[in-house]
């Protein structure tokens, strides 16, 4: 029966190109709007993140985690229009970085603005004109630079966070997707990550981690022989909150990743509500078996982890496949949280074990559990677990290593940069003082709602 299809059987088996006249032109302006609407939904994702990692954070931070956010939002944008989207998609494509030029000739020319009524009823921009399809990525790329933010939250200048989200929405993102959607290597090779597992959370996470590395611990973390202290976050409500937008965003962030509106959408919907709701219950089971009690904000990254490992996979696995998808991740993040804790990496939020440990999981999760795998729309083969060898869980793991490595190299060289200019940690006057005040010259709360804290 078809609700037992995955996506992209469905999605094959309509038949798009069969419309004519009228009804051609009205499939390109529904496709145009559904991804305008996805492209909108996962832009809302950014108050969803700012409001997860203050939440997660001291009351001392909040007016400075809103405002990087806001900042990965207008740089991410504009210089994804100037630079990263010619390396990501570059047409004539060599393999490893793109190679036809920079996004900046194409916005001056007005090639991101200027289409002509002409030209779209002429359908040559099917199925997607290119503002819609450029504010779409530019979302994403912005997406990936905000992961890093509560990962380096209470201790970073803002100048050095402002640098780090231009050379990763620049160039060190736009890299990463060239290999893939851009048509390069790992897309030659079978690759599969439908909307962004590896290319945008893995990047995203695997940053994180080298920015809390070489940025260090905040003050007070860890006890003099190294044991990791509790610094809880000042609003549980805040970061819940923030989770469920999120959770709505989402709903732009898979679906959309069609980039037409087929009655694979649904489909999508449903499978990405289903990975988050059993990462949240399998984290909150696993916290509550491992901590004692059902922690909240585990529970919550464990619906975000079941939302980034089913990102890769979801136009090619089935119910059961994403089940065990969204359940694994909300088990494999918290372990990870307390893991990387207990190492003396200090990430507030733990966006490194959402988005990296995820994200990584999702990429195997594919390999594992895939039921199709269209490669270029030929040849199909399916995961190990349904008779289809190693081939494309070997694929999926090259395609995790080479993403992590590459982010581990140029992330850090990035931070360790910042770090060597002495642009990236503040104070120790400013850190206790808290970064609203030191970097931004007023509190994000009012003085009454403040709780003064030694560290």
């Amino acid at each position: 029966m078809q609700y037992l299809q995955t996506a992209t059987e469905i999605a094959e088996n309509y038949d798009r190109a069969s419309a004519s006249g009228a009804g051609a032109m009205n499939m390109v302006v529904l496709d145009n709007i559904f991804v305008f609407v996805s492209a909108a939904l996962v832009f809302l994702m950014q108050p969803g993140f700012a409001l997860v990692e203050a939440g997660l954070t001291r009351a001392k931070n909040a007016a400075n985690i809103m405002m990087k956010n806001l900042m990965d939002v207008a740089i991410g944008v504009l210089m994804f229009a100037l630079v990263g989207w010619g390396i990501a998609y570059p047409g004539d494509f060599n393999g490893w970085v793109g190679s036809a030029g920079l996004g900046i000739r194409g916005l001056f020319s007005g090639y991101l603005v200027n289409i002509s009524p002409e030209a779209v009823a002429a359908a040559d921009f099917y199925p997607l004109a290119v503002p819609v399809d450029f504010l779409f990525q530019a979302a994403f790329a912005a997406t990936a630079a905000t992961i890093v933010s509560g990962a380096v939250a209470g201790r970073t200048k803002f100048v050095g966070y402002i640098a780090y989200s231009v050379i990763l929405t620049a160039f060190i993102y736009p890299i990463v997707v060239s290999w893939q959607w851009g048509g390069g290597f790992l897309a030659q090779a079978g690759f599969i990550d439908f909307a962004g597992s590896g290319l945008v959370h893995l990047t995203g996470g695997v940053a994180a981690l080298m920015g809390a590395v070489i940025i260090g611990p905040r003050i007070g973390k860890y006890t003099p022989g190294g044991e990791p202290r509790a610094m809880p976050g000042h609003s549980i409500p805040l970061a819940i909150t923030g989770v469920f937008i999120l959770f709505i965003g989402w709903f732009g962030f898979n679906p959309g990743s069609q980039l037409q509106a087929d009655m694979a959408v649904p489909i999508l919907a449903v499978l990405t509500a289903l990975a988050a709701c059993i990462g949240a219950l399998s984290a909150m089971t696993t916290s509550w078996v491992v901590m004692g009690k059902p922690d909240v904000s585990m529970a919550g990254n464990g619906l975000l982890a079941g939302l980034v490992a089913i990102c890769s996979g979801i136009g090619e696995v089935s119910v059961l496949g994403t089940l065990l998808t969204g359940g694994v991740a909300g088990v494999i993040v918290v372990m990870s949280v307390l893991a990387i804790e207990r190492k003396g990496i200090d990430d507030p939020v733990g966006a490194f074990s959402v988005h990296a440990v995820g994200g990584g999981w999702g990429l195997l999760a594919t390999g594992l559990f895939a039921t199709t795998s269209p490669v270029n729309g030929a040849a199909q083969s399916a995961g190990l677990l349904y008779g289809g060898g190693f081939d494309l869980l070997g694929i999926q793991v090259i395609g995790m290593l080479a993403i992590a490595g590459f982010v581990t190299v140029s992330a850090g060289a990035l931070f360790a940069g910042l770090k060597a200019a002495g642009l990236l940690r503040v104070s120790e006057e400013d850190e206790r003082a808290g970064l609203d005040m030191s970097e931004h010259g007023a509190p994000g709360y009012g003085p009454d709602l403040l709780t003064t804290t030694s560290i």
